[in-house]
């Protein structure tokens, strides 16, 4: 009888950890069915023989292209905990030193945030758990052309997901698959880090403007607002926060060089660009407000025609310019608004964007000292101790509490590795599903179907045959800590 008890209590406690604790089943999505039952996919992950000693192994880090590594380099260089005690102070130490971290740019699948308006967001969620089991994996390709993934890689102890976007759509997803895989490992996404430090800047008792810049696919899940919502309850907030949304269409892509978006050289505007247009609508570049972007039109960063003297056709050319026209539409819809709450923070909800910090931050001052009538009109809108939140300054610091509340720091005294990998087109794949450049076309990017057990892309490590001198230049100047580990792989 007591066996039989036993039994019973053993099941229960099995449909528990499938309900996530509170008796209602989880439903998961086909990829993390098969990652955890079906033996026969590709996708399967034999979760029962991962590790049980964690501390060793990787950080895993990920994000839709090399924008990520914006996050990664908080984490390489974070300094705000004693390394001896764990207490929030600077000891002179990175927080992380003699960690090893695992890092994937999904750069073959991105942008991420065009999958939502393509009506993709289940094939998004998928790529997203993809991800994740690359991560917790132990495989990887060498080649495109290669046929199984024979190169070996150590698994890791907990998924950062550097992507704002990811985060919105897939961080649930995750967090099903990790709860029923008995792994133990944790995941972080940067929108509740950013929105969390974002809270820490506040009184509770007064009323906040905040804006959120992040690709169209985050902002139209609507988790920056949902997230400031639950957490603000959670702690007590007791006034109002006003959450105003740029969508921010392209900037992500500039920054990736995606020639929908930018194309260096051309003077004249094309048909192919899919970047803002010229209009009055939302979202449109606005002709009668041109001087208040303050554009930078040299070098072909703007691109346009003109009739009877009025522009006719304009289209941004440069990130740079993206940023400008963003923070601009960002802050002015703020001021048509009417409300009398000034905005104290934005949050770039896209590792892409700290890239151009410097001149979001111009853009922000330009807008302080911007007269009409002779009226500075953004002073009232802008307020004097505003601020921007990169997300992946908090992101580091929660992934660094959490790993040391499961005394699963390396705590190695060497210094730590890098390990980047990038996903590129599958060897094989049709030649019309394939453009000039060898990537993905965007027909057949956003026109694939969830549940198959299609290999399109692969991950392979970090190699300059796949990432171009512009971006490897600009990984140089930016993320020189991450740089540097990986460079003689380049």
């Amino acid at each position: 009888m007591k066996a039989k008890y036993l039994s019973l209590g053993l099941l229960f406690s099995l449909f528990l950890a499938a309900c996530g604790g509170n008796g209602q089943v989880e439903t998961l999505i086909p990829v993390s069915e098969k990652a955890l039952g079906d033996t026969s996919s590709v996708f399967y992950a034999d979760f029962a023989s991962y590790p049980v000693e964690r501390a060793h192994l990787p950080i895993g880090v990920f994000d839709s292209g090399t924008g990520g590594l914006t996050v990664q380099e908080k984490l390489l260089t974070l300094d705000e905990f004693d390394n001896i005690t764990g207490k929030q102070s600077p000891d002179g130490i990175p927080d992380f030193a003699g960690e090893n971290f695992v890092y994937l740019a999904d750069d073959a699948n991105m942008p991420y945030g065009d999958y939502d308006a393509a009506g993709k967001s289940d094939y998004l969620r998928e790529l997203v758990v993809k991800d994740a089991l690359f991560l917790l994996g132990d495989s990887y390709y060498n080649l495109a052309l290669d046929e199984k993934p024979d190169g070996r890689k150590d698994q890791v102890k907990i998924i950062v997901i550097a992507c704002n976007t990811a985060t919105a759509y897939g961080l649930g997803d995750i967090e099903k698959l990790l709860q029923r895989s008995g792994t133990g490992v944790k995941v972080i996404g940067v929108i509740n880090a950013g929105v969390r430090a974002t809270l820490a800047d506040m009184d509770p008792a007064k009323n906040y403007a905040v804006g959120v810049m992040a690709t169209p696919g985050t902002i139209s899940s609507g988790a920056y607002a949902r997230t400031f919502k639950e957490i603000a309850a959670q702690q007590g907030f007791k006034g109002e926060i006003q959450v105003v949304n740029q969508p921010a269409l392209g900037f992500a892509n500039a920054v990736d060089g995606v020639e929908d978006y930018v194309k260096p050289g051309i003077v004249l505007p094309r048909d192919e660009y899919r970047g803002p247009k010229l209009g009055k609508e939302e979202g449109d570049i606005n002709p009668s407000i041109m001087d208040r972007y303050n554009f930078n039109f040299a070098k072909g960063e703007i691109v346009y025609s003109k009739m009877d003297g009025e522009y006719s056709r304009v289209q941004l050319n440069s990130a740079d310019n993206y940023a400008r026209f963003h923070l601009v539409s960002l802050v002015e819809k703020h001021r048509l608004s009417g409300s009398k709450t000034p905005m104290t923070h934005i949050i770039l909800g896209c590792t892409h964007y700290p890239y151009h910090l410097e001149v979001l931050q111009e853009t922000v001052e330009y807008l302080r000292n911007y007269k009409k009538d002779g009226v500075y009109i953004y002073r009232n809108v802008i307020a004097e101790d505003f601020k921007f939140i990169d997300p992946a300054q908090y992101t580091a610091m929660e992934c660094y509490s959490l790993l040391r509340q499961a005394n699963q720091l390396a705590m190695r005294p060497e210094k730590g590795t890098l390990l980047p990998y990038i996903s590129i087109p599958a060897y094989g794949l049709a030649v019309e599903n394939l453009d000039k450049n060898g990537d993905l076309t965007y027909d057949f990017k956003y026109g694939r179907e969830v549940g198959t057990e299609d290999i399109t892309t692969k991950a392979v490590p970090f190699s300059s045959r796949y990432i171009d001198q512009s971006t490897i230049d600009r990984m140089a100047r930016l993320v020189p800590e991450s740089y540097a580990l990986f460079r003689d792989r380049l």
